[in-house]
C-alpha cells in the first residue's frame, strides 16, 4: 500500500510543490506527521534516522529535530508553526542549523491534507529557498521522506 500517485512541480523557481496520494485517511495521515512517536519511525530520507524530536505543536510553538545520515552526519533543523488546522493543513517555518546553534535561510512550510475517497491527498509546499540549487536537494529529500510516509501509514493504522 504505497502511495498511488506522486506528483513534483517547481515553480517560480525557489518554491518546491510536491504532490502524493496517500492510502490512509487524512485524519490519520495528519497524526503521523504531528505525533513524534509516529514522525520519528518515517521522517527524513532514506536510511536517515531521527534520534531527536521535540514538537510544540501550537501556533507559536516550535519545533527541533536532529537527523542522522547513514554515514553518522547530524543535521539539525529547527521551526515555528505558524498554522495548525487538524486534520486539513500544517504550516511552519523552517531552518537548517548548524553546529554552533545559528540558523540558516528559513523557508514557509505549508502541508494540505485532502480526503480523496478514503485516501489523503497531501500537498507539500515549500518556499522560498535561497537558490534553484537548494529548492532541488530538498526535493530530493523530500521525496524520500514521503516515501517512507507512505510506506508507514498503513502500519500506524494498526499501531
Amino acid at each position: 500500500m504505497a502511495a498511488g500517485t506522486d506528483a513534483t512541480t517547481a515553480t517560480a523557481e525557489r518554491e518546491l510543490v510536491i504532490t502524493r496520494v496517500l492510502d490512509a485517511p487524512r485524519s490519520l495521515v495528519f497524526k503521523v506527521w504531528t505525533d513524534p512517536v509516529h514522525l520519528a519511525r518515517w521522517w527524513g530520507p532514506r536510511d536517515f534516522t531521527l534520534p531527536s524530536c521535540e514538537l510544540d505543536l501550537r501556533p507559536g510553538g516550535t519545533f527541533r529535530l536532529l537527523m542522522r545520515s547513514p554515514e553518522d552526519t547530524l543535521h539539525r533543523l529547527h521551526g515555528v508553526y505558524r498554522e495548525i488546522k487538524e486534520p486539513d493543513r500544517l504550516s511552519f517555518t523552517w531552518a537548517w542549523v548548524d553546529e554552533d546553534g545559528n540558523p540558516g535561510h528559513e523557508t514557509l512550510v505549508t502541508v494540505t491534507f485532502a480526503e480523496q475517497d478514503g485516501r489523503t491527498l497531501l500537498t507539500l509546499r515549500q518556499a522560498e529557498f535561497e537558490s534553484e540549487t537548494a529548492r532541488d536537494a530538498h526535493e530530493g529529500g523530500w521525496t524520500q521522506c514521503l516515501d517512507r510516509l507512505a510506506a508507514y501509514v498503513p502500519l500506524a493504522s494498526t499501531a
